[in-house]
């Protein structure tokens, strides 16, 4: 029962650690993105797209299925769409000056109308009579495990168990922080975060480096929409399924205070934290819904005791939120 919950929090905690990853490389840049729950939307959305044709292509026979194909084409699709969402902020943003909370909002609404909207109309297609799409063909080839895996025990199912989003989510989430902490691409990313006039002043691309970390950052949350649909969902896509992770991913990064590695430890306890009510069914419906608090008292807990010890490098970059005007340097 121990393992099964682990796994089951890992699972729950992949798409916040691809949400939170990528928000943290836009924030860095002082750009606060509350668009990242429409972002991983489209992405999940445009993943399904582009699954849903490949098997339609393929005459829904799974024999005749590519597996590099059945897993790259929702991939680049995912990475497409949520890429194009960040596209949209940082215009609006970044060249535009549009308030940043007011445009994240605006891009969330908009993410999550217009994968309903695609949602609708590929169930149409489909003529289904239940309202979702199931693409447990292409959910086969991403869920499948490593080598080894059943051979091996409990030590095969808690660690090679996972499909290969998990672990590239880890991957991303070192090697982002190895670039941030270890590389003047990184120290350059922060500076321009924490004062973009003096960034400027050294000749740092202010724009240059705002539109690239928050399309890489929406690209890389939009793979955790992606990882929703096809390991946690078994691909099977429902409007209005993906609930509140989107939001989640943004109170792990204050959890994380910026930090990508700490993203990793705090993705799992969240997806512990949302699975734990699994295992109170006996306690009442009211105790289960406390339970699917935790994360986001566990955040505040964490702002307030941050906030009170007031060091500089828990506290969010300076430039966060602000837009900058270069001729008021």
């Amino acid at each position: 029962m121990i393992i099964q919950f682990i796994c089951r929090a890992i699972l729950l905690g992949v798409p916040l650690l691809f949400g939170s990853t990528g928000e943290i490389i836009t924030e860095k840049s002082g750009h606060l993105n509350l668009g990242i729950p429409g972002i991983m939307y489209v992405g999940a959305i445009s993943g399904v797209v582009g699954s849903f044709v490949y098997e339609n292509a393929c005459g829904n026979d799974i024999t005749v299925m590519n597996g590099f194909l059945a897993v790259i084409i929702p991939l680049i699709c995912a990475i497409i769409g949520s890429t194009i969402m960040g596209l949209i902020y940082s215009f609006l943003t970044v060249t535009l000056h549009a308030n940043q909370n007011v445009t994240g909002l605006a891009l969330t609404t908009l993410g999550i109308g217009l994968g309903n909207f695609l949602g609708a109309s590929l169930i149409n297609i489909t003529g289904s009579e239940l309202p979702s799409i199931a693409l447990t063909k292409t959910s086969s080839f991403f869920a499948s495990k490593l080598p080894l895996a059943d051979d091996l025990g409990w030590f095969g199912e808690l660690f090679l168990s996972h499909d290969f989003l998990t672990y590239l989510a880890i991957i991303i989430a070192v090697i982002t922080s190895l670039i941030l902490n270890k590389s003047r691409v990184g120290l350059n990313l922060r500076s321009v975060g924490e004062s973009p006039a003096t960034a400027d002043a050294a000749g740092i691309n202010v724009v240059k480096y705002r539109y690239v970390a928050t399309c890489i950052g929406s690209a890389i949350a939009g793979l955790g929409g992606l990882q929703y649909v096809m390991s946690y969902a078994s691909g099977v896509w429902s409007n209005n399924a993906f609930g509140d992770r989107g939001w989640m991913a943004i109170a792990l990064v204050i959890f994380a205070l910026w930090k990508p590695s700490f993203a990793i430890v705090g993705s799992f306890l969240f997806g512990a934290l949302c699975n734990a009510n699994n295992y109170i069914q006996g306690l009442g419906t009211e105790t289960q819904e406390l339970f699917k608090m935790l994360p986001y008292v566990v955040t505040i807990i964490v702002l307030v005791i941050t906030s009170m010890r007031k060091k500089r490098e828990h506290q969010p970059p300076a430039g966060l939120g602000l837009s900058y005007f270069r001729e008021e340097r």
